[in-house]
């Protein structure tokens, strides 16, 4: 759904309610039937959408029967239902709410030591007439976009929400979103809002291209809890279409995660999902994710920022990861020249295996440097933040691999890259492994390669590396990936991008590409393992270069 397809919805709304009014022509009840409104997402669950079709998807299940899935929905152990009635574009209907809502209570009368199930209508709503049609309709809370309201009439429909003990899923996105939240919750009339009646929502669909970034949420999570506080309640949506991701999105915080396409088009495998969001947990994983989306958040709040004597866009600057790292000397000199990530390769095959004891070593220095902040000597002047150590594997049930394994459990690893088809099969084999901070690289020469890199992103990994395939090596070779090919991963999921990068590229690679993170190894060695100082210094230089604004 593009900006312009939004408005048009917004448009065509603003359009069907002058002419239809606000029951859309429907013959609606002139009283709610359904008793007290029931509370939204109180604990952690998730809710499951009824819904037909998206302009993005087209028809989803255009023959589905509200009520039936809606029982099906209480029966899986949905903490709420979330019900399109949008008709132009998701083919919903407000009668599809009562429908639901029937069903809802048909369930409860049945299993009344069951958990009560919530009803959302989820639709643009646009004036607080709105919500009274809902709450008539049986619904329990209400959608409401932020990014198509005023802050003033998003006040307004939150005040009228509480008014009807509704709840007001407020659905954020972008930093206007929140400060529209911000100017409602510390309103000058000293009203606020009452918390108990509203639920915050982040999209990890990104409604200008539909590129689905599961990290956007993990970066308005903390920003939300900073207005509302800790307790406050928000909701994962969008992007989750499998038990593994959604064991993802439970590890990360959330209260609630609300599943759409994934749920209406089987219906029958949502006990899986909402159980697999349930049972997640906080592990290494989703610390280390959470912790690199507070990073990029940081980096697009900077802007442009003074770095040194000059000026650069530190929102464009990509992350840097130096890979192939054999001397402790060079892991020192690739963190003063703006690495953000050191590599380490843990296999026996390779020309730049990595031994414990410089890894160990390198950690040491690193926390003692940044143990005192105002002694560090190792960052650059625009860096704040301690490099991360990655362990490359290529074979877990190798020496190296259960070295590199064991000293990310001890926390002398900051993350394990699972490099190559093996390595990624072997980690997912048992599921204790996911608890660890891990990503995975997927090499590429084609497109059908990038099945690899679908099936990743469906089980919920929201990084993948892409780098070159070759005959010669899994990494390392200097080839670089197709042009068309790179543009084809940024399309799906923002780039993380290694193969063929040294100085003499990586500025056109930035202008061409915007990676969010680049991995470079032979492109600063002076030979296998071992790197170039001058080399690092001019790979800084030309990526800061690249990066400046006037």
């Amino acid at each position: 759904m593009s900006a312009s397809i939004l408005d048009e919805i917004v448009e065509r709304r603003r359009a069907d309610i002058a002419k239809k009014g606000f029951d859309f022509g429907f013959d609606l009840p002139e009283k709610r039937t359904r008793g007290n409104p029931v509370p939204f997402v109180a604990e952690k669950g998730a809710i499951l959408e009824i819904k037909r079709a998206s302009p993005s998807k087209g028809d989803i299940a255009p023959d589905l029967s509200a009520g039936k899935t809606a029982l099906v929905y209480c029966e899986a152990g949905a903490a709420a239902i979330s019900v399109l009635t949008e008709e132009n574009y998701f083919h919903g209907s407000l009668l599809d709410l009562i429908e639901a809502g029937k069903s809802v209570d048909e369930f409860a009368e049945k299993n009344p030591g069951a958990q009560k199930t919530a009803l959302l209508r989820k639709d643009f709503l646009l004036c607080p007439e709105e919500i009274d049609v809902a709450y008539r309709c049986g619904a329990d809370a209400v959608l409401l976009i932020a990014r198509i309201l005023s802050a003033d009439d998003l006040s307004r429909m939150i005040k009228k929400c509480e008014s009807l003990e509704m709840t007001a899923f407020v659905e954020l996105r972008l930093k206007e979103d929140l400060d529209k939240l911000a100017s409602v919750v510390k309103s000058s009339d000293g009203s606020g809002v009452d918390k108990r009646f509203l639920v915050c929502g982040v999209n990890a669909r990104d409604l200008s291209n539909f590129r689905i970034d599961l990290l956007t949420p993990c970066a308005m999570l903390s920003e939300i809890r900073g207005v509302l506080g800790k307790d406050a309640r928000v909701v994962f949506e969008s992007g989750i279409r499998t038990p593994l991701a959604a064991g993802f999105a439970g590890s990360l915080g959330f209260t609630g995660m609300l599943l759409g396409e994934a749920a209406a088009k089987n219906p029958q495998v949502a006990g899986n999902l909402v159980s697999s969001f349930k049972n997640g947990k906080e592990c290494d994983n989703s610390r280390f994710w959470n912790n690199y989306a507070r990073l990029l958040h940081n980096k697009k709040s900077l802007g442009n920022a003074g770095c040194g004597h000059s000026k650069m866009s530190l929102e464009k600057r990509p992350f840097v990861k130096i890979c192939g790292l054999t001397v402790f000397e060079d892991a020192v000199s690739a963190a003063m020249n703006g690495a953000d990530f050191l590599g380490f390769i843990f296999s026996a095959k390779s020309s730049r295996k990595a031994s414990e004891e410089v890894v160990r070593k390198v950690r040491r220095v690193l926390d003692e440097q940044y143990a005192n902040p105002a002694d560090q000597s190792l960052p650059p002047d625009c860096v704040d933040e301690k490099p991360m150590l990655v362990g490359v594997v290529t074979e877990l049930d190798s020496d190296e691999g259960k070295i590199a394994l064991s000293l990310c459990r001890e926390k002398v690893l900051d993350v394990i890259q699972l490099h190559g088809k093996k390595a990624v099969s072997d980690f997912y084999t048992d599921s204790k492994n996911l608890e660890i901070a891990h990503y995975a690289v997927v090499n590429v020469s084609c497109e059908d390669d990038l099945a690899d890199l679908d099936e990743l992103r469906k089980m919920g990994e929201p990084r993948v590396l892409v780098d070159a395939k070759s005959a010669a090596a899994l990494g390392g070779t200097g080839s670089r990936v197709d042009s068309d090919l790179v543009n084809l991963v940024s399309s799906k999921i923002p780039l993380w991008l290694a193969g063929g990068i040294g100085p003499e590229n990586v500025t056109g690679i930035i202008e061409d590409f915007a990676p969010e993170l680049i991995d470079v190894a032979s492109g600063v060695e002076s030979g296998p393992g071992v790197k170039d100082c001058d080399k690092l210094l001019k790979l800084d230089e030309e990526i800061n270069r690249a990066c400046m604004v006037s």
